[in-house]
């Protein structure tokens, strides 16, 4: 059935991952070591098969590597598995003949587990240059000086104009790259789908490439990446938050409670300063607010008591890999006074967040007697928490 003129372009992508990667050490395949909390081959499959260009994602592994496939990438969507050759054309081509089989895409790209950190501006890019060419590639211009050598003998430079890095994804017509692979001399090497296509007399474009897109391949290699996906050393967040008075026994303050003719009305025990500072902790890690952690019109939270709210907060922030370095909490209000409870409020912060006491402050201000707080109407709280990445 003819494909309609306004039907969306299908596009399948393929994972490179059937080598054995030994010069990377680690005792594994590259493609199954971890860097920042996931295998590499589960960053790439992430990549591809959350781009909204990208229809489905076929994965070329080894013939025995099932099942340390789906262990590297546990928890993500299991894509279908094809199994690969003994060399690198030959495990693409046996994709494109698993493909083949089925209904044909219009598009293909052909990707690399051992460049694990994909943008989605170059698939962007690739997925456009298509509209004009049978073929694209990400590249990086070479600005290094280039030169022959003999041995430790310096030798005479190379021009370096119009030399580019070629990274992968490559991007291609389906058919353009079928035919390709169909034609090539079976006794020639290819290094990369772009020279076979090329060989074959198709177009192929240059896109800007990445430096994210840099492939792993020595063990240097890897400590330079876990280098630059270390989290930031500190992060920083603050807090506000505002609960009204009303008549009652007593108020809520750093989980404990103050004697008082008034209480914080709100959804959960209104504990105004613990609030403040679980969206301070959740503001420093960019994990949301307290209302998306513990939406008030859910009923399980009513009545509940804000500690829980703020150990989340700090459970999440460590989950993050990060500690809590120190906390500082204002709490804005004409009664009650907090000054004799300080000691206590910052036993019981410690307490819940298992932050050492001398990191927390604990302070109180009036705004005389001006606003809502000044009013009696209300009491404000804000926090500022630093964050410190666990080494």
């Amino acid at each position: 059935m003819a494909r309609s003129m306004t039907a969306p372009l299908s596009t399948v992508a393929v994972i490179v991952a059937a080598g054995r990667g030994e010069r990377a050490g680690g005792g594994i395949p590259k493609q199954y070591r971890t860097i920042a909390g996931r295998s590499l081959i589960g960053h790439s499959l992430a990549a591809l098969q959350s781009h909204p260009g990208i229809d489905r994602v076929i994965v070329v592994i080894g013939a025995d590597q099932q099942a340390q496939f789906e262990h590297a990438i546990a928890g993500q969507k299991i894509p279908q598995t094809v199994n690969g050759g003994a060399a690198r054309k030959d495990s693409v081509g046996n994709a494109l003949a698993a493909i083949a089989a089925e209904d044909q895409p219009d598009r293909i790209l052909v990707h690399d587990a051992a460049r694990p950190f994909l943008p989605a501006r170059v698939i962007d890019d690739l997925l456009a240059a298509l509209d004009s060419h049978d073929g694209a590639i990400p590249a990086l211009p070479v600005v290094d000086t280039l030169a022959r050598g003999s041995g430790d003998q310096l030798g005479e430079t190379v021009a370096r104009d119009d030399l580019w890095r070629v990274q992968t994804p490559q991007a291609f017509r389906f058919g353009a790259l079928l035919d390709a692979h169909r034609s090539w001399p079976i006794d020639l090497e290819a290094t990369d789908d772009a020279q076979m296509v090329r060989h074959a007399g198709g177009s192929v474009a240059i896109v800007d490439g990445d430096t994210m897109l840099e492939k792993l391949t020595h063990p240097a290699d890897f400590d330079l990446a876990r280098a630059r996906l270390a989290p930031p050393a500190f992060r920083i967040g603050s807090g506000y938050d505002v609960h009204r008075l009303v008549p009652g026994n007593g108020i809520w303050l750093c989980g404990i409670h103050i004697p008082h003719d008034r209480a914080l009305s709100g959804h959960s025990d209104a504990d105004v300063a613990l609030h403040a500072l679980t969206d301070a902790i959740l503001g420093a890690a960019a994990l949301g607010d307290i209302g998306q952690h513990f939406p008030p019109s859910d009923s399980q939270w009513k009545g509940a008591e804000s500690h829980i709210f703020l150990r989340h907060a700090v459970d999440l922030a460590a989950n993050a890999g990060y500690s809590i370095a120190n906390l500082d909490l204002t709490i804005i209000c004409e009664a009650p006074r907090v000054g004799t409870h300080r000691q206590a409020m910052r036993e019981s912060i410690a307490s819940i967040t298992g932050v050492d006491i001398g990191a927390i402050s604990v302070k109180a201000t009036t705004t005389e007697r001006l606003g809502f707080t000044g009013r009696g109407e209300g009491i404000a709280a804000e926090a500022q928490v630093l964050l410190q990445a666990n080494s």
